[in-house]
């Protein structure tokens, strides 16, 4: 059965997901009660919420260009701790995407990093022959985008944000030779069609992908709100190490899409890939899902 696509310029872009994950509700609301956050998500008796992991696929036929946005959690787990997060991957879930465009993951030409916490980018490598072992690159021909500074980071993290970083997603890309360096805060489109945007609330240097077309545009915006329960200004998680700088972020991000009329691809949600918005910079409201 062939997957929904939403078309913005050359690209047919969909948000696949390549499993599901179960993280604190406490992290992922902060400073929100639980007496207001409960209602709207599913929670289990361990205060978990249900969260996917979503990779979103822009394939442009006419550039030959076939772009990943973030790879998921990836298969390379222990039972425990795989069970201390409720990961449930689903290993063929990219590959069956790409098989309806007739593509392989020897065809992937991109994968853009936001970042790389492990419920993000485990996926970019998997275990060469035995768990614990060498990795090896998920998608061995594509340029891997990431922000420069936010490698430096992920290599010498923050003891706040320390844990979300694995060594083993991050040691199988430093002699793969396939890193692209993004720089600064305003950095130049790669190629036609896609723009960055860098953020800094939740993670330094976050590096958002902007698709773009004659008349429409969506960015993906990353976890800066991870899902439709995060698009309060004032719903921002624990886990981000400056949340003011989060909030005014995601306010930025509202304007543009009451302004350009952008859209919104979620990494998180459970069910829904993407929005258009209406309402306030404080509380906007969902206009309309849209076909990712």
């Amino acid at each position: 059965m062939m997957l929904t696509m939403y078309c913005v310029g050359p690209y047919e872009i969909q948000s696949v997901v390549t499993g599901m994950i179960r993280l604190d509700g406490g992290a992922m609301f902060g400073v929100v009660p639980k007496v207001l956050w409960k209602n709207v998500v599913d929670v289990d008796d361990a205060n978990r919420i249900r969260l996917a992991t979503r990779t979103l696929l822009a394939v442009d036929r006419s550039n030959n260009r076939v772009v990943l946005v973030d790879t998921g959690c990836g298969s390379k787990w222990l039972a425990e701790e795989a069970e201390r997060y409720a990961i449930d991957t689903n290993p063929s879930a990219l590959s069956d995407a790409l098989a309806e465009h007739s593509l392989t993951p020897d065809d992937v030409t991109d994968v853009v990093i936001t970042h790389l916490h492990f419920d993000h980018n485990g996926g970019l490598t998997h275990w060469f022959d035995e768990p614990g072992g060498r990795t090896c690159l998920a998608f061995p021909q594509a340029t891997h985008w990431i922000h420069r500074s936010h490698w430096d980071h992920a290599r010498n993290p923050h003891t706040k944000d320390k844990p979300s970083f694995l060594d083993r997603d991050i040691s199988g890309l430093i002699d793969a030779d396939r890193l692209q360096f993004v720089e600064g805060d305003k950095p130049a489109p790669p190629f036609e069609g896609l723009h960055w945007w860098v953020s800094h609330g939740h993670t330094p240097f976050q590096l958002h992908p902007e698709f773009h077309g004659p008349s429409e545009s969506l960015l993906f915006v990353g976890d800066i709100a991870p899902t439709v329960a995060h698009l309060r200004a004032g719903w921002v998680m624990a886990y981000d190490v400056q949340p003011m700088t989060t909030i005014e972020e995601k306010q930025h991000v509202f304007r543009r899409c009451f302004e350009e009329g952008m859209g919104l691809a979620f990494p998180h949600d459970p069910s829904i890939g993407g929005v258009m918005i209406d309402g306030t910079e404080r509380r906007p409201i969902v206009s309309r899902t849209l076909p990712l």
